[in-house]
């Protein structure tokens, strides 16, 4: 049957529904050899051949899970163009894989990579409150006021910023738990109340807990470790 054609980069692994549609309006996207920028347009896969970035891509043969313990220092990327450390680096180069969100470069923690895009576009999207949990370290004590603020939430250009449980582990670290997923959130959350975020490790996403993984290091999981559905 044919779908359209971000829901058939998302299923061949290329990214989010969401990201597949800024790769489609790029122009890097071509249709029986035609450069495609409609959203709207409809592929039947087997059928159509479909190009992204100049690379024939076809639905994956089998569904691949795996978690990574991201070390900071490395960017959440397949490819970069100043040649930065990314987390493809820390992976076989035959894994076609890709991140389920981001962290960001002085991030590290729990990342997930799969080829399921559906499974991408489900936990990245806001919608289906799919929680991720944070251990972060700030530079001064945190007041319960503080705590409070964040729990009410705070204005980011996105819109309101909450955590949805946050607990402190100590003066200045504390465990914070979102279903969003804009870039930078807890940090900018933190900078707005006038703190620095000296450290941010994510340990959990979904059902999946970091547990203990060595920093640099992967393995595969099934996807009901992941989400119950």
């Amino acid at each position: 049957m044919p779908v359209r054609l971000q829901k058939y980069l998302a299923d061949c692994g290329i990214a989010s529904r969401r990201i597949a549609e800024k790769i489609i309006l790029a122009g890097k996207v071509k249709v029986n050899n035609k450069i495609v920028k409609e959203l709207g347009t409809k592929v039947e896969p087997g059928k159509d051949i479909v190009h992204c970035y100049n690379k024939e891509i076809k639905l994956p043969t089998k569904l691949v899970y795996l978690m990574l313990n991201k070390p900071r220092g490395y960017i959440t990327t397949d490819r970069d163009p100043q040649n930065r450390k990314t987390v493809m680096d820390l992976l076989p180069q035959d894994l076609k894989v890709h991140a389920v969100g981001r962290l960001d470069k002085e991030s590290a923690g729990l990342l997930i990579l799969t080829n399921d895009g559906e499974l991408n576009q489900k936990l990245t999207h806001p919608k289906h409150k799919h929680e991720k949990e944070y251990v972060v370290k700030v530079d001064k004590v945190i007041r319960d006021k503080v705590i409070s603020l964040l729990k009410k939430g705070i204005r980011l250009e996105e819109g309101i910023a909450k955590a949805d449980k946050i607990a402190r582990i100590s003066d200045v670290e504390c465990r914070m738990v979102l279903h969003q997923g804009w870039k930078r959130q807890i940090r900018r959350m933190f900078e707005a109340l006038d703190y620095k975020v000296i450290n941010l490790e994510r340990i959990r996403v979904g059902k999946l807990k970091l547990g203990r993984l060595l920093i640099g290091k992967y393995k595969f999981v099934e996807k009901k470790d992941i989400v119950d559905r």
